[in-house]
């Protein structure tokens, strides 16, 4: 690299690290209704945007290879064991290679490199309007919706896994695991549509708390092998001061969601607020 392309190169990159800085302030303004306090955070979300500003900043290897929704699987085997694994289908980065032929009736196709790129198939579907959707998928740097920076060293790729069915409405549920000190600090559930959002702690006793305005109340039964789930969100949260870990429960059986380390991209308010502060406190980084 020449000295000119260093230069640009060095001027791309101080230019990156405020536009993020910027952007993450003032989302935290429009979310909260206050500056953000970098100097001396001490709420969750505050030192959520601080973590997301030094991400911007100088990126997270760590980060990028356990978001990626591929290479995180190697992790998991090596952590928790393979049996942990939603059964993988098939993966590339080419839509035209994808077998339709052979695949099952029912399965979920997901792009490895961000959010929400998520197609779940149940019976007869339009391949073309599949392949051009995850076509587009594949043209997308994630980092450029929200500026989480470990996420823009995530080569695409596609990603097909088995179809999870919990014989549950909307389901299957997503159990979130909010680690925090390699300890869970709430238990989040949620469903295809995200209409609930009850909040557990450890024991299964409800939270009075909420991150969703006017959803009605609601209340899951507790899992049997909720041991099992604790156990497997505390090895895999144990080196981190904070991530959520995902996980579902088919029928008895748990299998791994994926690991989160900026949830939401902060766009979220803890209510009551009380609970943004005790989460904080909990919170030694």
């Amino acid at each position: 690299m020449s000295i000119s392309e260093k230069i640009n190169a060095l001027k791309k990159a101080i230019n990156r690290k405020a536009r993020g800085e910027k952007h993450f302030k003032n989302i935290y303004l429009k979310t909260h209704g206050k500056e953000l306090n970098t100097r001396e955070p001490k709420s969750f979300s505050e030192k959520l945007f601080c973590r997301m500003i030094e991400i911007n900043s100088a990126g997270n290897k760590t980060y990028s290879k356990l978001a990626d929704k591929y290479k995180v699987r190697e992790h998991i085997s090596k952590t928790i064991g393979e049996k942990y694994l939603v059964k993988l289908l098939w993966h590339g980065a080419n839509p035209d290679k994808i077998p339709f032929e052979s695949l099952p009736q029912e399965y979920i196709i997901k792009a490895n490199h961000g959010s929400g790129m998520v197609i779940p198939v149940r019976g007869d579907v339009s391949i073309n309007e599949i392949q051009e959707t995850i076509s587009s998928w594949l043209k997308t740097n994630y980092y450029l919706t929200d500026h989480e920076y470990h996420y823009a060293a995530i080569k695409p790729l596609i990603i097909i896994e088995e179809y999870l069915d919990d014989k549950k409405e909307l389901g299957p549920l997503n159990y979130s695991f909010w680690c925090i000190n390699g300890q869970t600090a709430m238990i989040q559930v949620d469903n295809s549509n995200r209409s609930i959002n009850p909040f557990y702690d450890t024991s299964w006793n409800k939270l009075p708390l909420t991150s969703r305005r006017n959803l009605p109340d609601s209340q899951i039964e507790k899992p049997k092998n909720l041991d099992e789930m604790l156990s497997v969100a505390h090895t895999l949260a144990k080196d981190f001061d904070f991530v959520r870990v995902d996980l579902y429960n088919i029928n008895g059986k748990v299998y791994f969601g994926e690991l989160t380390f900026t949830p939401g991209s902060g766009r979220f308010k803890f209510l009551p607020e009380e609970w943004d502060i005790e989460l904080g406190r909990r919170w030694h980084s």
